[in-house]
């Protein structure tokens, strides 16, 4: 990897400065994280992203063309299964770690947010670039575009859901977790680039997951919240120049599109299998 002479100067006032850019009905990120960030960095500014039903509805007839309709079938029998019999559990342990993070970092005091419908809005360009950021930490489903993450000055991470190369796109952690991959499952750091998360890895975060009991957003998110002090100094070795980048020459690489009825179905089947076989 090829790195700028700024990006091996470290933070003037040795804390940096910090972007979240994440949507309005993410509390993890808009609570939790930004407490985090806050307490680790200087958290300068939020970019909180609603999206509009036209996006939605985009995003789903690119699905359509990409898998067919059988393909597409099961992925909406997933997303109402999901509905039906796991979001309200989701939801609850979602507020219990969000209370859980709010407890252990102090509230921020008041961040500028911009609104927007995506961060590739001029909007979105014109505040990154007024808050001059360190870092963007990007918890969202848009491929940004280069004028935007290219302004924070050491670049826009996100901590991609799938170990990357051979899980990249944003269900990876599902699809790992599908095909008994259980040494991919996890979360990738990396650094956002043109490409479909290809940039440069600076590691994997995963914890000891249970597999029986938690669904692929209950393990994929706490990925990411057990592993809060450990980002944190990664960020530090970046800005600082000295983060040691994965090398991933050579390895399979794949994206995979959203989960499926029959995938999540087999998935607990083949895991309540091995737990009774231990």
């Amino acid at each position: 990897m090829t790195e700028s002479p700024s990006e091996h100067a470290g933070p003037p006032s040795g804390r940096l400065r910090t972007v979240l850019i994440c949507h309005h009905d993410a509390p993890i990120d808009l609570v939790g994280l930004a407490r985090w960030l806050h307490a680790d960095t200087d958290l300068v500014g939020i970019v909180r992203i609603t999206e509009p039903p036209v996006m939605v509805q985009r995003r789903a007839r690119r699905e359509l063309s990409r898998i067919g309709p059988l393909r597409f079938a099961d992925m909406a029998a997933f997303r109402i299964y999901y509905k039906l019999r796991l979001a309200a559990g989701d939801a609850d342990w979602e507020r219990r770690e969000v209370a859980r993070l709010s407890a252990a970092h102090p509230e921020p005091p008041v961040a500028p947010i911009l609104d927007v419908a995506t961060p590739n809005s001029p909007e979105a360009r014109a505040f990154l670039e007024k808050l001059s950021p360190d870092f963007a930490l990007a918890r969202c489903k848009f491929l940004l575009k280069k004028e935007i993450f290219t302004i924070p000055r050491h670049g826009t991470i996100v901590l991609h859901p799938g170990v990357c190369p051979e899980y990249r796109n944003a269900h990876g952690c599902f699809w790992a977790l599908a095909n008994d991959d259980r040494g991919k499952v996890g979360v990738t750091m990396l650094k956002v680039d043109a490409g479909v998360d290809t940039g440069p890895v600076y590691g994997y975060l995963s914890y000891p997951f249970d597999e029986v009991a938690e669904s692929h957003i209950r393990i994929q998110t706490r990925c990411v919240t057990e592993n809060l002090a450990s980002i944190a100094g990664i960020l530090q070795q970046i800005a600082a120049g000295r983060a040691p980048v994965v090398d991933t020459a050579g390895r399979p690489s794949a994206v995979w599109g959203q989960p499926w009825l029959s995938k999540y179905l087999y998935w607990k089947r083949t895991a309540r299998r091995k737990a009774a076989r231990t």
